[in-house]
């Protein structure tokens, strides 16, 4: 087998040591292969002994001209997410089999046959888009309840492979806006450009949402970071959530935006009250965190994490603009931000940026004559091209 690329160069024979040390078997690599679009491996076992696992995965360190998993961190965070995870005996990600000494290599269950939801949902079979998005909602509000008010025993177990600052993760997205104040003077720079300047309302509701996302209290709960359809994996009635580099506890809510406003793979989403995803999510969330049956509370946080994240996608506006004429992105910006307005409205939370958030939408639709398209003739996760 040839060497695969990333910091640390895989051969066939410390591969085939280190997943027979994980499984503490003496087992046989048969064969390799890369397990697309994700960059990790999938290794076939041989048959022999019988009791070993048909495959696993292994996911490593690597070098990236985009900076992907260079930070040895981040497969710290995803060995102490999933070693959690199983001390809660709960069936929501892959199991950890093992690691090599420096954890710049998991070695992990491999969750085959089980196809990511971002595909099925491009599949002409509206039943099984249902059952999967269902599935998907209740598995986000399971993670959230099963795991509120254990952050003490996460992060003893994460601090135990080197520093963490829980504050970080509880940051808006995992740490991506950071320092959010300066993030939003940029996203208010961007919409004067567009003639929609900001008021002093608007300015007082984007302070209110941080506020409300980076105290969560009750709704504080464990996350993977990155809770997309294409990071959720099902077979039937069976779902998992993979890629835990960026797990923490932060607010729950947060994960849950993707039921409501498109993320970086769609250009449009369901209804998730008509849908009854909402319902769903809820039902489950409410099993672990009884205050999320608090409408106004409930309400509230998701029209905060809807807003926050429109906010945040806005913050690209530069780059959007140079963009090609036709580039589906811009169309998806104006979604975005209509879709967290209708989320809000729908919450009767921050009215005044919900309004700002669709005058912005139809600034754009004017600049952008590409981008101002009726999306309710789309279908619910039609495909950012």
């Amino acid at each position: 087998m040839s060497p695969v690329g990333g910091a640390v160069k895989l051969e066939r024979e410390p591969l085939q040591a280190l997943v027979r040390d994980a499984l503490g078997k003496p087992v046989v690599v048969a064969r390799v292969e890369r397990v697309e679009p994700w960059f990790v491996l999938r290794c076939h076992l041989a048959p022999d002994p019988s009791d070993v696992p048909a495959s696993v995965i292994v996911k490593w360190l690597r070098e990236d001209a985009n900076g992907f998993r260079t930070d040895p961190r981040q497969l710290l965070t995803e060995r102490a997410a999933l070693a959690f995870l199983d001390e809660l005996s709960l069936p929501v990600a892959p199991r950890l089999l093992g690691c090599n000494a420096d954890t710049t290599i998991l070695v992990m269950e491999d969750l085959a046959p089980r196809a990511p939801l971002s595909d099925l949902l491009q599949e002409p079979d509206q039943d099984r888009d249902a059952a999967g998005l269902h599935l998907y909602a209740r598995t986000l509000g399971l993670l959230a309840a099963s795991t509120a008010g254990r952050h003490d025993a996460y992060y003893e177990r994460r601090r135990a492979l080197g520093s963490v600052d829980p504050a970080v993760d509880r940051d808006l997205y995992g740490g991506a806006w950071g320092d959010s104040a300066a993030k939003w003077l940029d996203t208010a720079t961007h919409a004067e450009a567009l003639g929609v300047t900001p008021s002093s309302g608007v300015e007082a509701e984007v302070t209110a949402i941080f506020a409300t996302l980076a105290e969560p209290g009750a709704l504080l709960a464990f996350s993977n970071g990155d809770a997309g359809a294409n990071n959720f994996l099902v077979d039937g009635d069976d779902g998992r959530l993979i890629d835990f580099e960026f797990a923490g506890y932060r607010h729950a809510l947060i994960d849950a935006v993707l039921l409501y406003v498109p993320g970086p793979m769609w250009l449009t989403v369901g209804d998730p009250v008509a849908d009854g995803l909402e319902d769903a999510y809820r039902r489950a969330l409410t099993e672990g965190i009884p205050e999320a049956a608090d409408q106004e509370m409930f309400g509230h946080g998701i029209a905060a994490a809807c807003l926050a994240f429109a906010v945040e996608r806005l913050s690209r506006f530069p780059r959007l603009d140079a963009r090609a004429r036709g580039d589906d992105s811009r169309a998806q910006m104006v979604s975005t931000l209509e879709s967290a307005a209708g989320a809000a409205e729908h919450h009767r939370s921050f009215p005044v940026l919900a309004g700002w958030a669709r005058a912005v939408a139809a600034a754009l639709r004017e600049r952008w004559p590409d981008a101002d398209r009726d999306f309710r003739t789309l279908p619910p996760y039609t495909r950012r091209r």
